[in-house]
């Protein structure tokens, strides 16, 4: 059960390269717990997560000739403490750091080509920031069909906690 001061938050996860000896489908599948860890450790205290299914999605933008995406949205409960810019960026930063893990090199990239993981922040509840290195709620969040049907998939999974 909700409670009525939970500020939820929630990122979207996307691949479409290999990583290691598995596609992008399996690092999303690989990356989801470690997911988990880092945003509890994050966070100091226990969190449930609410987890869409994978969607094998077309890429919007970026080179022409890149492979196929796999897009997946992690809503997360139990945050009852007031959302911050400093708290987001720390975030932030972690996210980046599990990026780096599964082998993407932000400085090296084209700009909406092809990675082998991307952890976005969407939103946190209603806190509003502009960062140049963040913004929230993520600024194209309305147009991305590839990110709000996992959101809605996983803000839809009431049965879908794991702690």
């Amino acid at each position: 059960m909700l409670r009525s001061d939970d500020v939820p938050l929630a990122i979207a996860l996307g691949a479409n390269l290999p990583f290691a000896d598995g596609g992008p489908r399996q690092t999303l599948l690989m990356v989801r717990p470690l997911l988990t860890v880092v945003v509890n450790d994050w966070a100091a205290v226990p969190l449930r997560f609410r987890w869409s299914p994978l969607f094998d999605t077309t890429p919007i933008g970026g080179p022409p000739d890149q492979p196929r995406y796999w897009n997946a949205v992690v809503v997360v409960h139990g945050l009852f403490t007031t959302p911050s810019n400093e708290a987001a960026m720390k975030l932030l930063g972690e996210l980046h750091q599990l990026e780096s893990q599964f082998g993407r090199q932000r400085s090296s990239e084209q700009r909406w080509g092809p990675r082998t993981l991307d952890l976005d922040l969407l939103f946190w509840g209603e806190h509003r920031m502009e960062h140049p290195k963040l913004v929230l709620p993520h600024p194209r969040l309305h147009l991305r069909g590839f990110v709000l049907e996992p959101l809605l998939a996983a803000m839809n999974q009431s049965s879908n906690w794991i702690a």
